[in-house]
């Protein structure tokens, strides 16, 4: 089977890609936040919480502060100067790649169920690459732009379930807005009224999406929103037909290598037992979905040692 070949790890990655499990600002403080914004109206479009599945409660009341539309389109504009910049160094994974096809198959059996968590996502243009790089690393950008790392697939061995775990996780935070989020919280806490003003189109709207683009590649996400992004995550892997039970073994993985040498996902976004405590904790929640969801017809597999 061909393999993507190996190349000098890009600099301009998403921080945010798999995810800070543990935050040293301590417990999470969305909920406080959403008492002093009460922002019951505005949350109206999102799904009812009392659900069979997983419950993380409402979105971030501070997301609405920043135009949903306008991050998207700076997220669109990065994730393609990202490409590019892969496309020079010939990293990018053409179409019949054997992982990019599985990559893409799993992606679009796990997108129908993401409308409930956010009515925009039904019109995003969803993207789906493969990044020749050793990184154990992968995201997914506001509106539906999603990176895989051949070294996340390669050097963790990931099975399907287990890709379906990492995508639906890196699905979730653009699902919940959680880079929009990061945003609103930095105008509520530094009082940005020359950022708001351009926002709204009374300043430079060119400079701040720019600005934007390049906050995106540098957000690190906290404890609630790492929670979050893994209970959601396993229930978008449950219901498109992958064994939630996974994201155990994932975690296990990571957990393995980042012993045997550093892990550039981990460096800024580490694991740990609480995580995999969390996951198991909720397993009961996803397995109903899990077993009466239609299974995948095609199966894939992890990149073939070099020279089988």
């Amino acid at each position: 089977m061909p393999t993507m070949p190996e190349r000098t790890p890009l600099h301009a990655v998403a921080r945010c890609a798999f995810c800070d499990a543990m935050s040293a600002t301590g417990m999470p403080d969305r909920r406080a936040f959403l008492r002093l914004a009460g922002a019951g109206a505005a949350l109206t479009a999102w799904p009812a919480w009392a659900r069979e599945g997983v419950d993380v409660g409402a979105p971030s009341a501070l997301s609405q502060l920043v135009p949903a539309e306008q991050i998207e389109r700076a997220a669109t504009g990065q994730y393609a100067s990202m490409l590019t910049q892969a496309a020079q160094q010939r990293a990018v994974g053409p179409a019949d790649h054997p992982q990019v096809r599985r990559l893409r198959y799993i992606s679009d059996r796990i997108i129908p169920f993401t409308y409930e968590w956010n009515p925009r996502a039904r019109g995003w243009r969803w993207e789906v690459n493969l990044i020749g790089s050793k990184q154990i690393n992968a995201f997914c950008m506001p509106g539906g732009k999603i990176a895989f790392y051949y070294g996340i697939l390669d050097r963790l061995k990931l099975s399907d379930d287990e890709v379906a775990m990492v995508m639906g996780h890196e699905m979730t935070h653009a699902l919940r807005e959680h880079a929009r989020e990061q945003m609103g919280k930095t105008m509520a806490t530094r009082g940005a009224i020359e950022i708001g003003a351009a926002i709204f189109g009374l300043g430079n709207g060119g400079r701040l999406l720019a600005d934007m683009g390049g906050q995106l590649l540098t957000l690190k996400f906290g404890r609630a929103d790492e929670s979050e992004a893994d209970l959601v995550g396993l229930e978008l892997a449950a219901r498109s037909g992958y064994d939630p039970r996974a994201g155990i073994t994932l975690w296990e993985k990571m957990a393995a290598a980042s012993k045997n040498a550093p892990v550039e996902l981990l460096s800024t976004h580490p694991s740990g037992p609480t995580r995999i405590s969390d996951i198991r904790a909720n397993l009961p929640k996803v397995e109903g979905l899990y077993a009466r969801a239609p299974k995948p017809a095609e199966r894939f597999g992890p990149p073939a040692p070099r020279g089988g």
